[in-house]
């Protein structure tokens, strides 16, 4: 055979295997024996072997790669893998259905009709792991996990050994850029036949399919994944250059179309109803399908509405994932043990006769706190209801009392923690309202050793070095419990002062692998002060509640000063929540450990001054009414205010009972309530220290309201709307937030500008209504480029 002839027939036979493979695993129509394949793909391997010249990435040979890898790499996901919101009864979907409807505003249904119904589109929710596919030019060039949703690991070696994962997409007209997304699962019968091998060849069985599947794709030896019996169903796309349809169903009956896997059960339903009679239909028959599958999904089938509907923080607006009831055995409560969190909180923990549930060996289940123990009366030997919530967290529902033993032991909370022997208080919960606080009993309980206890300081450091936090790679959760258990890290702080010669030694570390811990740790010496202030774990301080911090207030300095009542003149920041973050700083012990990260190198970035958003943001009525004195709400803040004028004079009329005797605008009852407040010196000095900080921070009523130098946009309110292309819509708040804009989320006659994408819908509608300024994202771009950003 001449060299031509023989690249034509390596061509030939790709094209001849990959049609067979594509019918053998996508289509389940095989049209040759298994014989007829392994004759053609040995042809194909003999050619190659002979001519390695002539192999090519997309050739059906090279499923199975070379070499383990020593680790996997990280891919940053550039369009979100975001999770999907639940729903568990059917009133859940209703809901989900009635606030589609609205957040489009389509008619809704009344005594003469059922209002517009929307197409979804249905799928079972596979029990597998959520994975990225790359196409570049129609090439299979990267796979990716799910990870956090923003960040996952490269597995492309990996997918590559899928046999119905396509190398090279079918047909033509694909985009030259195709992010596909999807689940890798196993059949309930390749799980079966996989557990037979191991058991032959003395090998460890998985606990279900899910397991198995997840194991096996994060191989680092691509031989053993090609080993696996694993399957790929599409379910969605991510990054695209090019055309699809505008549905999703369209989209997936085009990927099936390209080589691409799609369920089987893919259908279009149209109303709550007929997908609930979806829901139904899977449910009855879910035990003979080939896999498994632990609830349906509904996505709103029009792209157009998708894009309209938008986003919350993590899940999309316009999908959710419809589970089925979980499933439920009995077994035996063996004991009830304690265990320590970040915080301090003493949680008791079932531990259990093994029981197999849904799939999975369960012998341990949440108990939530000591108020749930109670509720369940609960006793130490008690035959328990076991439930996977969710077919995830296994949770004990219930008692069987009839069969209580004689010998059943009651649950204690331990007066001692189990870790550092420090005492175990309950939290008490404060009310506060007008005139008064009210304490009552909380159902936490915490150990007071705080991180003299080597559990909340294990966790407070594992905290404080995650990848959100301060992004310390190499310090996973082991090697910080190596860290604290012999005594070289008592505090977050003392991360900096590691030597090599303390980590070398350490179980697990040579030279090259302590040097790399040691310059990661040193790199994480210059964090924002949003990420600064989500890794010190404050209660109930996520991440979204740090960066408000960091950007309002703008200082370490102001953040740490700041008074509860300050603290919730900003934004989503209650009562509750401002006492937590002013504890925080007050606690004598966290001001050690914050002064001792400085002094030991961490320079904070990003800090500056108060946002201008802030700038002259109280008014003096506010101001009244916050001090939160029985019997003065808005209106009779307002009137005080004008009759008094300042702080002082409403202080000196409060004690002029003559003067107040005769005031408008306050019943007997507020006016007695305002006299015996500021006759309390407590009080009086509590509100004349909240007014110097207002003054101190720029945010009092006599302020100077102000840009901020360096903010173009101060003062500004920008909507965005729509997809954008170039650039996430997150990334273009932040932008707009760092030029000193506040980007809102629906659109007024104050808004400034309205940055519309395509798709955008009733809030450019409401823009051209009020003639508010819209610009397109190319403009928006331009207008961001102008002012450096």
């Amino acid at each position: 055979m001449t060299d031509a002839t023989i690249a034509a027939r390596i061509l030939a036979l790709r094209a001849e295997l990959d049609l067979h493979s594509h019918r053998y695993y996508v289509l389940d129509e095989p049209s040759i024996p298994d014989a007829e394949y392994d004759r053609l793909f040995n042809e194909l391997k003999a050619l190659e072997a002979a001519h390695p010249e002539l192999v090519t990435a997309d050739s059906p040979t090279q499923r199975v790669g070379g070499a383990a890898l020593s680790a996997f790499g990280e891919v940053r996901h550039e369009v979100p893998m975001l999770s999907l919101g639940n729903a568990f009864e059917e009133d859940d979907l209703l809901d989900f259905d009635r606030r589609v409807r609205e957040g489009l505003d389509l008619p809704a249904g009344d005594l003469f009709g059922g209002g517009a119904e929307i197409e979804y589109c249905c799928e079972p929710k596979l029990d597998g792991l959520a994975v990225s596919l790359l196409y570049e030019n129609g090439l299979l060039v990267r796979g990716a996990t799910r990870g956090d949703g923003s960040t996952g690991e490269d597995i492309s070696t990996n997918v590559r050994t899928i046999r119905n994962v396509p190398l090279k997409l079918h047909g033509e007209g694909w985009p030259s850029v195709l992010e596909v997304r999807g689940e890798v699962f196993m059949s309930k019968a390749g799980f079966d036949a996989l557990n037979a091998r191991q058991v032959e060849s003395g090998g460890k069985t998985f606990a279900n399919p899910r397991n198995a599947a997840a194991g096996s794709l994060r191989q680092l030896d691509p031989k053993i994944t090609a080993s696996r019996p694993l399957e790929f169903c599409c379910y969605g796309i991510g990054r695209v250059e090019g055309e699809l349809p505008t549905t999703q169903v369209g989209i997936l009956q085009q990927l099936r179309v390209w080589g691409l896997p799609i369920s089987r059960e893919l259908k279009l339903a149209k109303g709550a109803d007929a997908c609930l009679a979806y829901y139904r239909d899977i449910g009855e028959r879910r035990a003979s399908l080939a896999y498994e599958i632990d609830g349906v999904v509904f996505k709103v089938n029009d792209l157009a509405y998708q894009r309209e509907l938008g986003f919350r923080a993590r899940e999309p607006r316009w999908a959710i994932a419809h589970k089925f009831p979980a499933s439920e055995e009995l077994t035996e409560l063996l004991d009830v043990e304690f265990q320590v969190g970040r915080t301090g909180a003493v949680t008791p923990v079932a531990r259990l006769k093994p029981v197999k549930v849904a799939g999975v060996m369960v012998s341990n289940a949440t108990l939530h706190n000591m108020d749930e123990v109670a509720r369940l009366g609960l006793m130490v030997g008690d035959t328990v209801i076991i439930r996977r919530a969710g077919d995830v967290i296994p949770q004990v529902m219930q008692v069987v009392l009839e069969r209580r033993p004689a010998d059943a032991r009651p649950v204690h909370i331990p007066e001692q923690c189990p870790v550092c022997g420090s005492a175990v208080e309950r939290t008490q919960l404060v009310k506060r309202s007008k005139g008064k606080e009210t304490f009552s009993e909380g159902s936490v309980y915490r150990c007071v050793g705080r991180l003299a206890c080597g559990a909340q300081l294990k966790q407070a450091i594992i905290h404080y070095v995650s990848r959100r936090a301060l992004d310390i790679e190499g310090l996973g959760d082991k090697i910080v419990e190596q860290l604290v258990d012999t005594g070289l890290v008592a505090s977050p702080a003392d991360l900096y002062t590691l030597s090599y010669e303390q980590v070398v030694v350490l179980e697990g570390f040579a030279d090259l692998s302590t040097r790399n811990l040691l310059t990661a740790i040193a790199e994480s010496k210059r964090p924002t002060l949003a990420r600064f202030i989500y890794a010190l774990g404050i209660p109930d301080v996520g991440e979204e509640t740090a960066k408000l911090l960091a950007r309002a207030l703008g200082s370490l300095a102001r953040i740490q000063a700041a008074l509860p009542e300050v603290l919730t003149w900003l934004p989503d920041v209650g009562g509750e929540v401002a006492h937590e973050i002013h504890s925080f700083f007050e606690d004598s012990h966290n001001q050690t450990v914050i002064a001792q990260l400085l002094e030991r190198g961490v320079q904070l970035q990003e800090e500056g001054e108060l946002h201008a958003e802030f700038a002259a943001c109280t008014t003096f009525p506010e101001f009244l009414d916050r001090l939160n004195i029985a019997g003065i709400a808005a209106t009779g803040a307002k009137n005080l205010a004008e009759k008094g004028g300042s702080l002082e004079g409403v202080i000196a009329l409060s004690q002029d009972w003559l003067e107040l005797s005769v005031m408008k605008g306050l019943n007997e009852k507020a006016k007695q309530s305002l006299r015996e407040f500021f006759v309390v010196a407590e009080n009086v000095a509590r509100a004349r220290a909240i007014e110097q900080q207002l003054l101190a921070f720029g945010m009092h009523w006599a302020s100077e309201k102000k840009q901020v130098a360096g903010l173009p946009l101060a003062g500004q309110t920008w909507v965005l709307t729509g997809t954008l292309e170039v650039m996430s819509r997150d990334v273009a708040k932040e932008k707009l937030e760092a030029l000193g804009a506040k980007v809102a989320g629906s659109v007024s006659a104050k808004t400034t500008c309205v940055v519309a994408g395509p798709g955008a819908g009733s809030k450019l509608a409401k823009a051209s209504e009020l003639g508010v300024r819209v610009m397109d994202e190319a403009e928006f771009l331009t207008a961001l480029s102008g002012f450096g950003a």
